[in-house]
């Protein structure tokens, strides 16, 4: 055999000629070669009808925050748990800002540039560099207004949104241009796209709707129209971590080739085909992440998984509502995710 050729084989097949045993080239209409092909095809619209792409997301802890750690974290549970993209968790949260005491002082906040981001961009470039060849690879993204809460508490905020929203509107403006020098920061190094997610547009957030319309949603859709424009594979994640929603009208011209949300509103229940028509794309989610996902035996959660895909548009990614408890044990989501792998929607 010619060296070349020789050295070109996949390791399996040199060794098996190694050992003087027929190797067997892939057939030309063989399917994904990795999930990183896998998940390029689904976004084009080409889904397998036996197979459903799976995927949940918890907190690994203070060790694995930042830098190789976290790098090497997110790898290990995503080839334990056999999910189909890599999703990094933002822990490089705000601290609290003491001198946040009235409206006015939201234009004293400083503006964090990218050494504050440098740690998490780190835990980027590594991944970039080990698993994307593997697998698309999305940062999470919080909203400006989700950064403001970590800032001064969601109850200052709140309060502070409905004495004097101007001038809390500097505040989100600083928050905004530190966003986008870190969403920024992430495309130059290679990410494939983002986990977007937005809060405050849940059921009796504010006295009116305006503050929501006028005062949050400008800045969130700032770095999300951004992003969305130069990265293949954004997923809005509409959070109900806080408090549940009555309707997601407020969100549904919001970016992302994919939308996360709970089933579940304050008036009922919505099927994922339903989601997925509602916002004119395709959907992610289905499964509580405080229900049988959580509880349930394995049995349970096959059950489970296959009545939610059973009601699931073509394009779906199974996953949780938002992440699950971060003590979840990691063989339960492998179980999770390979039921759904054998599911076709």
């Amino acid at each position: 055999m010619n060296r070349r050729v020789f050295l070109g084989l996949p390791a399996l097949g040199a060794a098996s000629v190694l050992a003087g045993q027929p190797t067997f080239a892939a057939p030309p209409n063989s399917g994904p070669a990795n999930k990183r092909e896998r998940m390029l095809q689904w976004l084009a619209g080409k889904t397998d009808p036996n197979y459903t792409p799976a995927a949940f997301f918890l907190h690994f802890g203070p060790d694995y925050k930042n830098g190789s750690a976290a790098a090497k974290r997110h790898l290990e549970f995503f080839r334990r748990t056999d999910m189909d993209f890599v999703k990094i968790q933002f822990e490089q949260t705000y601290e609290r800002q003491e001198f946040l005491e009235k409206p006015s002082d939201w234009s004293k906040l400083a503006l964090r540039k990218l050494d504050f981001y440098e740690p998490l961009v780190q835990a980027v470039r590594e991944l970039v560099k080990s698993a994307k060849r593997d697998a698309l690879i999305l940062m999470t993204l919080y909203s400006p207004y989700m950064g403001a809460g970590q800032c001064a508490t969601a109850p200052v905020l709140h309060r502070h949104l409905e004495e004097n929203p101007d001038a809390v509107k500097r505040g989100l403006e600083i928050l905004t241009d530190s966003q986008l020098i870190f969403a920024r920061a992430c495309v130059q190094a290679g990410i494939d796209g983002f986990y977007m997610s937005t809060q405050g547009s849940e059921k009796g957030q504010f006295s009116s709707p305006r503050i929501f319309a006028d005062y949050v949603k400008p800045f969130d859709l700032v770095a999300m129209k951004e992003v969305s424009g130069v990265c293949p594979f954004n997923i809005l994640h509409v959070c109900d971590y806080v408090a549940p929603y009555a309707s997601y009208d407020a969100v549904r011209d919001y970016p992302g080739q994919v939308v996360n949300c709970n089933t579940r509103l304050t008036g009922g229940y919505l099927s994922p085909r339903e989601i997925s028509k509602f916002f004119g794309r395709p959907y992610m989610g289905g499964m509580d992440r405080h229900g049988i996902l959580a509880t349930g035996t394995p049995a349970q959660v096959e059950d489970e998984i296959r009545r939610v895909v059973k009601d699931a548009p073509r394009q779906f990614i199974l996953g949780a509502d938002c992440t699950v408890a971060a003590e979840t044990d990691w063989n339960r989501l492998r179980h999770a995710i390979g039921v759904a792998h054998r599911v076709g929607s």
